[in-house]
């Protein structure tokens, strides 16, 4: 992979090291009312989803286990109710992840980025280091030395992410800089999730209750015929092998969600729909689900196929083997974290979290979510 290009006066970012610093997991044994159990007994039955039994032998054996702050080895070790746990995951280099950060804007109380596609914005599974919220953290920490785009050096200045995007998705990402427009900016997004649950339709569609507006681009495989189209497909769960808290799909059981999708420009030769998206609700992958429950899954999504379903619902993750480091395998079905789709956050409007004004805020367009006729 080259390297990237090195930072302009809009943006930060440090390069990731190779290897990152590990993981540790505390836990205290609680009082129950049955017979004490084993070591083995205790990681294995409460943290099935992280490694299989043998999993959990090896990193037991490898020494990675503490007692009450003693190494213990052996499986069997019967524990004692208040005994303090500490399990130590091995450090181990994490897959390719853009590091770079382009400031769109900022002031006192929020700064908004540019997140480039393939950067997971909180930890989670194999990305524990490579994250936007590890770049916001390094920037603060020598901050008092730096000044990208004008961001404010305190120290008590620590940006913190107050939605996410997914790693494949691009564009505009909202970071609070204080605690009081933490709690107003998240409070935006809560209340356009809250307008859709009372099936206020006309309002969303009006935008009259909304403090903030979010428009996409995406690229959507086939033709769609209607100039707009209306998407209120609730979005639920179902189990899927690989994703331990299960996946979202389009489901009649599951939460309403309402999206706005706008044809841009048609493609007939490459079988392909540039299409603007506005969103109210914020349901976790909504624009993917919906896209694909209208027949037109996001040009070179790995995962959603037609009807707001996985390509492949019954996958499993290869076979009973584990990794190096005692978890499990990686999937070799898609999950939703994987990258191969265009969709990008474009433009947001919001009411300013302590200022009474209104902010607009684009991020520039990749080249494959551009119109012919537009330009960079």
């Amino acid at each position: 992979m080259a390297d990237e290009k090195a930072p302009t006066r809009n943006a930060f970012g440090e390069p990731w090291p190779d290897f990152n610093d590990g993981l540790t997991y505390t836990d205290i044994v609680p009082p129950t009312s049955t017979t004490a159990c084993s070591l083995i007994e205790f990681y294995s039955s409460k943290y099935s989803n992280s490694a299989p039994l043998e999993g959990w032998l090896q990193r037991i054996r490898n020494g990675q286990i503490t007692v009450d702050g003693q190494v213990v080895t052996d499986p069997d070790t019967t524990l004692r109710v208040g005994s303090v746990l500490l399990y130590s995951r091995l450090p181990w280099k994490e897959p390719y992840a853009p590091y770079l950060l382009e400031v769109l804007y900022e002031d006192d109380d929020m700064v908004a980025i540019n997140k480039p596609s393939g950067l997971q914005v909180l930890p989670g599974g194999l990305f524990q280091q490579r994250t936007v919220l590890t770049q916001l953290r390094w920037l603060a920490e020598k901050s008092s030395a730096l000044r990208f785009s004008g961001i404010a050096a305190a120290q008590e200045s620590h940006p913190v992410p107050v939605h996410r995007l997914g790693r494949g998705t691009s564009g505009i990402l909202l970071c609070a800089k204080t605690k009081l427009a933490r709690a107003r900016l998240a409070a935006y997004f809560a209340d356009g999730t809250a307008v859709v649950r009372e099936n206020r339709i006309s309002d969303v569609e009006l935008g009259t209750t909304r403090r903030i507006s979010k428009i996409y681009r995406a690229l959507a495989t086939g033709i769609i015929d209607e100039d707009e189209v209306v998407v209120k497909q609730a979005i639920g769960m179902m189990r899927y092998p690989g994703v331990a808290n299960g996946l979202y799909v389009a489901s009649s059981s599951g939460k309403p969600a309402f999206s706005k999708v706008r044809v841009l420009e048609r493609d007939v030769q490459g079988n392909c729909t540039l299409v603007q998206v506005e969103i109210q609700s914020g349901r976790p992958h909504q624009i993917r689900i919906h896209l694909s429950f209208l027949g037109h899954p996001l040009l070179g999504d790995p995962l959603y196929g037609i009807d707001g379903q996985p390509k492949v619902a019954e996958s499993g993750c290869g076979d009973d083997s584990f990794a190096p480091d005692g978890g499990y395998q990686r999937p070799t079905k898609p999950v939703p974290g994987d990258c191969g789709y265009h969709l990008h956050a474009h433009h947001l409007v919001l009411s300013h979290p302590t200022k009474n004004e209104v902010i607009e805020i684009t991020a520039p367009l990749p080249t494959m979510l551009r119109a012919q006729n537009e330009t960079e």
